[in-house]
Formats: structure tokens, sequence, C-alpha cells
């Protein structure tokens, strides 16, 4: 069995703890690194993300692993009723709530919450989002069974995630950025040693395409399917509740 991704190898705390200390900690500098270490791609890949769940128009929408609030505030911006983000960073949440504050948005709430023990009733949202978020579950699998628990029937989870491009020269030149790039400039202006290493380790370990779909099937989600972006750097899936 391959050893667990941890952001903190020397740290006493699980998984989760230390994914939210994490966030915590780069909170301040996230949607700037964001931007700047995705030389903006991340705003396609987002909105391929929001398409997915379109039409928007009337739906109740659960942004889990929210951040500061990006995806959610894109689904209002389209055209969603209302939209809930939650997440497990307080400090990510905090710099979504100014955003909040400083734009006046109404319909876009951030709650504290963990993705793997949801506080919301059975059948409450008409789509759930999660964007970067699944591969730093605890429990996947958990945390899958509470986003299918609080679709209604017939409703879509769509969820974004890195993987790994195979196609020469993306492959080679993502490698290098991945491996080398990413965690040398997100140590300089984050001032986390350990987040943009634990990046690219987490991806590694993520069981993408196929291997995904499997695991989504295997919780009872139903017309799942794949779709590489940007030549697999990330992926976008799709998976409907019974």
């Amino acid at each position: 069995m391959s050893k667990k991704v941890l952001p903190y190898y020397d740290s006493d705390k699980n998984k989760k703890q230390q994914v939210a200390e994490m966030f915590d900690n780069i909170s301040l500098r996230y949607d700037f690194l964001n931007t700047l270490l995705s030389l903006g791609i991340h705003k396609y890949w987002q909105r391929c993300l929001i398409k997915a769940v379109s039409p928007l128009k009337e739906k109740y929408i659960l942004d889990a692993a929210t951040g500061t609030g990006a995806v959610a505030f894109d689904l209002v911006k389209y055209g969603a009723r209302k939209v809930v983000g939650i997440d497990i960073s307080n400090q990510m949440l905090e710099v979504g709530r100014q955003k909040i504050k400083d734009q006046h948005i109404s319909n876009v709430t951030l709650e504290y919450g963990d993705a793997e023990h949801i506080g919301f009733d059975d059948h409450t949202f008409d789509a759930v989002t999660v964007a970067y978020g699944v591969r730093n579950f605890e429990n996947l699998e958990l945390g899958l069974q509470e986003l299918k628990r609080v679709l209604r029937p017939g409703a879509k989870l769509a969820i974004l995630e890195f993987s790994k491009p195979k196609a020469f020269p993306v492959k080679q030149f993502y490698y290098i950025y991945s491996r080398y790039l990413l965690p040398f400039i997100g140590k300089l202006i984050a001032k986390d040693k350990r987040a943009y290493n634990y990046l690219p380790e987490s991806v590694q370990q993520f069981p993408e395409g196929h291997a995904f779909l499997r695991i989504l099937q295997e919780q009872g989600f139903i017309n799942t399917s794949c779709k590489p972006l940007s030549f697999g750097i990330a992926s976008l899936y799709v998976a409907y509740k019974p």
C-alpha cells in the first residue's frame, strides 16, 4: 500500500486537521497564487465546472471544499438562486466572507463544514460542486456518500480535480513544473514550504480517470463521465444521483 500523502509529515495531527492547517496558512495568498501558478487557466476550468451544472436558474447548490468561495460566487453570477459553500479552513472562509461583504453578495453563504459529515438534510440540493477538494478528503468514499446523500434524486455532482497529462510534451513539462517550479514559487510567496509540495504529491496519488469513475459508481452514482481539460492537467467528473 502506498504511503498516505500528508501536508506535514512531522505532525501528529490527522490528514483532515493538517489540510485545514495548511489552507489556513496560505489563505491570504491563495487566490493570487491560483492565478499565478495556473497562468489564469483555472478560470477556464472553473467555467467548465459551472457549465456542467447548468442551467443554473433557481437551483440551490452546495459547493463543498469551497475555499475562498470562487466557485460559489460564479455559480450565483451565472444564475443560481442560492449557494452554500462549506470548508474546514476557517481562514479561507474568512477571506471569502470579506468578499461577500465588499461585493454585497446576498445569495452566497460560507459556513464551516466537513464534506465527510455534511450538516444538511437528505435530498437538500439541486446540484453539488467540488473544485480541487476531493483528493484532500480523509475518507474519499465517505465524502462521496455524503455528497450523494444531500443531493436530491436525479441531481448532479460535478467535480473538478487535477490530473496527470499523458501526452508528450505536456507530460514532461507538467512534471518539471509541478515537481520543481510550483513548490519553489509557492514557498516563496505563501511562506509555507510544504503546501505546494503537497499539491503535486496528492495529485500523483489520486485515483484519476477511470479509477475515480469506478469509485463514484461504487458509491451509487450513475451516468458517470470524465472530461480531460487542458491536455489532461485537470479533469471534470460528472455523476448523477439515482
